[in-house]
């Protein structure tokens, strides 16, 4: 099962401020996948949230997860001297299991695309915090799996184009509910498999996926 793992800061104020920030989150992240290994397809940093495509083979994903965020809290906290002023993060973190198929091949567009979407750049391969411009780049210092979907000859045209309003809302309204991405009866089996709920306030309970 993949899923799309998201998080943003508390009271989604700016996270990532200058290249430094970014820089650091993707060394821990690289470091938390050599201490944890799960397959990564994607990801995406963005000024005050971050999303990833995460294919765990068994039960490693809270332990990934845990490392991640736990680690690049403290860090953050340091760099910007705020130790001790509260949480980083405004969630323990969402992952949304995502069918196969093309519902899988729709998040994975929506995270590529993510800083295009937002403006901040013109071509979504120019988004230098991201797996886009790293497969691009040929960078192998963080290493992205292999899909377990094929990936079209010409995807990076594919992520510059529009997303269909339909896509973009199914996805979004998935995030705010915290519910599942995939057809209905796949959802439903999926969010009782996992246990998924609908999103609370607050810091929400212990995520068992």
């Amino acid at each position: 099962m993949v899923f799309h793992v998201l998080n943003r800061s508390v009271r989604r104020d700016q996270l990532f401020f200058n290249a430094a920030d970014y820089s650091a989150f993707e060394r821990v992240l690289r470091d938390a996948l050599r201490q944890v290994p799960i397959r990564l397809l994607a990801f995406c940093v963005m000024p005050n949230h971050w999303h990833l495509i995460l294919w765990p083979e068994k039960q490693e994903l809270p332990r990934f997860m845990h490392r991640l965020t736990l680690t690049h809290a403290k860090r953050w906290h340091a760099a910007h001297r705020s130790v001790s002023t509260g949480h980083v993060y405004q969630n323990r973190y969402q992952a949304l299991p995502v069918q196969s198929g093309v519902h899988l091949l729709t998040v994975l567009r929506y995270v590529e695309r993510n800083a295009l979407r937002a403006g901040l750049v013109r071509r979504a391969e120019d988004w230098r915090w991201g797996s886009l411009w790293r497969r691009c780049n040929s960078c192998d210092d963080l290493p992205l799996a292999d899909w377990p979907i094929l990936r079209p000859p010409n995807w990076v045209d594919v992520v510059n184009e529009p997303q269909i309003a339909r896509e973009l809302a199914d996805i979004q309204r998935a995030i705010k509910n915290n519910r599942p991405i995939g057809d209905g009866n796949w959802k439903t089996e999926a969010a009782a498999r996992f246990n998924v709920r609908r999103a609370e306030r607050g810091r929400p309970k212990r995520n068992l996926v």
